[in-house]
């Protein structure tokens, strides 16, 4: 993966994520996943994923180390409040582009909004296609900023 193009960033932490992660491998967009635990990066590394940033959340003095990748658009699958919020504060650090927080809880948007969240997504199901649009692969793995 080349240092300079932006590619999409992934917390896959339940099986909605993981569909979304094997989506993007079937149609081949550059993607990195994040991690913070050694189950995760195993699980994901079986799945097939290449690049996985692994970030200590316990640590904030480690959080604005940004990976040596750009960071494109960010999706985060919602486990656990607390590990959201934490993702979204590590992520805005790292990139300017949007972040999409996909949840099946009832939670506040504004909450998720003032840590960093662009769009919050309520889905219910499993079926995480929807998300992928024809400008991950036209934008995303150019480097082009698709924000214009």
């Amino acid at each position: 993966m080349n240092k300079h193009e932006n590619v999409i960033l992934v917390s896959a932490p339940n099986l909605r994520g993981e569909q979304f992660v094997r989506a993007l491998l079937h149609r081949h967009i550059p993607f990195a996943a994040i991690v913070n635990n050694e189950q995760e990066y195993e699980r994901l590394l079986g799945l097939g994923v290449e690049t996985i940033i692994a970030v200590d959340t316990s640590d904030e003095g480690v959080w604005s180390a940004a990976p040596d990748i750009g960071i494109g658009r960010v999706y985060l699958f919602e486990r656990s409040l607390n590990q959201i919020c934490r993702y979204l504060l590590i992520c805005r650090k790292w990139s300017n582009n949007p972040i999409y927080v996909i949840t099946e809880q009832v939670r506040p948007k504004l909450m998720y909004r003032g840590l960093g969240a662009n769009y919050v997504i309520y889905a219910s199901g499993q079926d995480s296609n929807f998300l992928i649009t024809d400008e991950m692969t036209d934008h995303e793995s150019t480097g082009e900023d698709d924000t214009k």
